[in-house]
């Protein structure tokens, strides 16, 4: 009904329902069809209408002013809601290695637009996240797709694929990976998380014999263990990234490689909420700047792995 208020406003200023239209972006028939069922709900006629020509009415003039006070208020309350999004809350869950590695670019980014919301960043597993959203303890996750169907309530946004790889120190003379499991010690993914599994699923699919020694639920800690000596794994290559200042050395895992997917999950909700729409477009972009690089770095290690 706001909409057609606003058309009869402009058709009374303006004298004319085909002018009124070409400033709304609407047809003549257009116009005339809001302005008969604003009638129609107000039952009077706010225009007298001769031939071709239109006029407003005594009716519409007294209803005129009291239309423009309802604008007024309705723009007056757009403002507020907008005033109430720069201010605020936002509880966001990401794992460990997004808050290292994509985070702080997508908050320095959300910080320029949102300086008075106030972000709460809440560390878990991706389980503990998306129990965390079914809850409502949560406005957004970032985290590993869930190999599970998602109700109609949920929303899961894409953001990146990470590729896994095999890391070794760099004293494993391996060439390949079959080779370098089964020569040293394996430090395993937990299986308890979303990552850990995608790793067990690997194994089993290619039939490649590890020896198990630990398991770990931190993919960090994973990799300072192969650092210093105490086995090999698979992990997500974005961890290691330059491997060889690490003191690393990574192997592709060849045509039956994975990768794991990072995105976001939230709850589908009927009101737009600004901030956190906002939230998202940064975590979008800070994903797409760090997949141009890693892709590119990825090259480069393997490459120096290989020698």
């Amino acid at each position: 009904m706001i909409r057609y208020l606003k058309t009869f406003i402009a058709a009374a200023r303006l004298g004319s329902f085909s002018t009124a239209g070409a400033r709304l972006g609407l047809t003549q028939s257009a116009v005339s069809m809001q302005i008969r069922r604003l009638e129609e709900e107000l039952n009077c006629e706010l225009f007298t209408r001769v031939g071709k020509s239109v006029t407003v009415s005594d009716h519409g003039k007294q209803l005129l002013r009291t239309a423009e006070e309802i604008i007024r208020l309705f723009e007056s309350m757009k403002g507020q809601t907008e005033v109430i999004a720069t201010r605020g809350k936002i509880d966001i869950g990401a794992i460990s290695t997004v808050q290292l590695n994509l985070l702080p670019a997508a908050l320095a980014d959300f910080r320029k637009c949102f300086p008075l919301v106030e972000v709460n960043v809440v560390p878990g597993t991706s389980v503990q996240l998306m129990s965390q959203i079914d809850s409502n303890d949560l406005s957004l996750a970032v985290m590993i797709r869930p190999n599970l169907k998602m109700t109609k309530s949920l929303k899961w946004t894409t953001m990146l694929r990470e590729t896994y790889v095999a890391i070794a120190p760099l004293s494993a003379r391996e060439k390949t990976v079959k080779d370098l499991l089964a020569a040293h010690p394996f430090l395993r993914y937990s299986r308890r998380s979303y990552g850990g599994q995608l790793v067990d699923r690997y194994l089993k699919r290619t039939r490649l014999h590890v020896n198990d020694t630990m398991e770990l639920d931190e993919p960090m800690v994973i990799m300072e263990m192969v650092r210093k000596g105490l086995g090999v794994a698979i992990i997500p290559y974005d961890l290691a990234a330059g491997a060889s200042s690490k003191k690393l050395r990574v192997l592709p895992l060849g045509n039956a490689g994975f990768f794991r997917e990072i995105g976001v999950l939230q709850h589908v909700t009927p009101t737009a909420n600004i901030a956190a729409d906002e939230l998202l477009d940064c975590i979008t972009r800070a994903a797409k700047e760090k997949e141009v690089v890693c892709t590119k770095n990825l090259k480069s290690d393997i490459a120096k792995g290989a020698r």
